[in-house]
């Protein structure tokens, strides 16, 4: 029972910035994986006008004779409306969009530079049986389908608590009690599609793992139902939404959407094995508790057409498609990106997706009503990006490197100290990791003064010339 409500959870229920800003540049060393959260759910929203394909990551590890979902719905659902989609999509969605750890070098002080912003069964008597005993219960089946290694159902019923009996009578494993919350949804007109696995269909297919499930509707609502698997679960929830849009970055209407501090520089030592995924689930906790446990977090908001730096390379056409983006080109310029240095650039005109990735950790104390979802005009680039800052070690001198060698000093101290702050980590234990208790940083040794007379391209020739 645990695993299950790990796995379906989700299903069931359906500024901090560093002095010196430094545009989207730099180069990529790690990511985050949604793997290092517990009980986490993944699900990909296409969103135009009214209509809206929902692609929902099965994370089930179990015998998958005891898998089952139960989904709230905004409308009846016809079988050519649900497919069986690619785990590797939401993979690659993952991939792309997640949060970055990037690098820089600095520039030799001596030179000036200047950072820009840059189908149903045949009936037969146990059919009639089963079906008799859900009309008993006020429950009535609207279709059936088998698609994939899923057997596929879509319920209407009047009451909460004849729903509860039918789906538990069933082995759909509603947590018990949970009448109150399938009545709310009963009240908005909802249907339910439920889905199990059918092993002889799975046998035949050859899957071992499952493939997410995608549902296309059509309904006014933009939202995700959460509720229904908060009911009995023992903690907190992590689910990862990916919206894709034509206009622009997704937020919550009923919740507050939060960006995360990002762009910030932090100590070297974050890119030893495994710091710098401690380092984003300390970040991670310690902003839900600033925002009282009640905020969704924006993660990264792009338009898909480049990445800059990438992750991943963006989604082809042909992926897009197949999560559900129904309105690109039947004849797109390229499905070939266009590299230029550190970036990856479709030719113009050829992407019209934004990707908004949002992060939320949920349970019934904190999160009583589902997400509900708009769509914004703004299409302001925004990425989790955390930057390593190395130092230059050249042996030039001016009048600006002992400024510089000043700063490094003083910029050491200050990551320490941004480290501290965004996770709650003592600081002096951070001051310790970069050597900084024992020494600071020290510059190259002072030239002698008469090295200085001499010094190639300061002295003139004795002509004059």
């Amino acid at each position: 029972m645990k695993q299950w409500l790990c796995a379906a959870t989700l299903f069931l229920g359906m500024a901090l910035l560093p002095q010196n800003f430094y545009g989207f540049c730099g180069f990529y060393v790690a990511k985050v994986d949604t793997k290092l959260f517990n009980k986490a759910s993944q699900v990909a929203l296409v969103r135009y006008e009214d209509k809206t394909v929902l692609t929902m990551a099965n994370d089930f590890h179990g015998d998958p004779k005891e898998f089952a979902i139960v989904i709230p719905v905004p409308t009846f659902i016809q079988k050519d409306q649900i497919h069986i989609g690619e785990k590797a999509l939401i993979e690659h969605l993952e991939a792309y969009s997640a949060p970055r750890l990037v690098e820089y070098y600095d520039e030799d002080p001596c030179r000036s530079k200047v950072y820009e912003l840059m189908m149903a069964p045949a009936k037969n008597g146990a059919a009639d049986r089963a079906e008799e005993r859900a009309k008993s219960l006020g429950v009535m089946i609207e279709a059936r389908y088998t698609i994939g290694e899923y057997d596929i159902l879509v319920l209407s019923a009047k009451q909460s608590n004849g729903l509860e009996t039918w789906l538990l009578e069933n082995g759909y494993r509603v947590p018990r009690g949970a009448s109150s919350v399938l009545g709310s949804y009963l009240k908005q007109g909802m249907r339910f599609f439920v889905a199990k696995v059918n092993l002889a269909e799975q046998a035949k297919l050859g899957y071992s793992v499952l493939r997410p499930i995608q549902v296309a509707y059509e309904s006014p609502k933009f939202m995700l139902p959460i509720r229904l698997g908060m009911v009995n679960a023992d903690g907190p929830q992590e689910l990862f939404i990916y919206a894709l849009t034509r206009k622009g970055r997704v937020e919550t209407t009923n919740y507050r959407t939060v960006k995360l501090p990002s762009d910030t520089e932090l100590p070297l030592f974050l890119k030893e094995r495994d710091e710098f995924g401690k380092f984003y689930q300390a970040m991670f906790t310690r902003q839900v508790e600033r925002e009282n446990k009640r905020a969704i977090f924006l993660e990264y908001a792009w338009d898909m057409g480049w990445c800059d730096p990438c992750a991943a390379d963006p989604l082809s056409d042909e992926e897009l498609q197949k999560l559900g983006v129904f309105w690109l080109p039947s004849a797109p310029m390229s499905d070939l990106p266009l590299r230029q240095g550190r970036m990856m650039r479709w030719p113009a005109g050829a992407r019209d997706v934004f990707l908004t990735r949002l992060h939320v950790r949920y349970d019934a104390e904190h999160f009583p009503e589902d997400l509900v979802f708009q769509e914004t005009a703004d299409r302001t680039n925004f990425q989790g990006r955390y930057v390593l800052r190395y130092a230059w070690k050249g042996g030039d001198n001016c009048s600006q490197t002992t400024a510089y060698w000043k700063s490094l000093s003083e910029r050491r101290e200050q990551e320490a100290k941004s480290l501290a702050l965004l996770t709650g980590w003592d600081i002096d234990t951070i001051r310790q990791r970069m050597n900084l208790v024992a020494s600071s940083v020290k510059p190259p040794d002072e030239p002698k003064w008469w090295e200085k007379i001499w010094k190639k391209g300061t002295s003139r020739s004795a002509t004059g010339r």
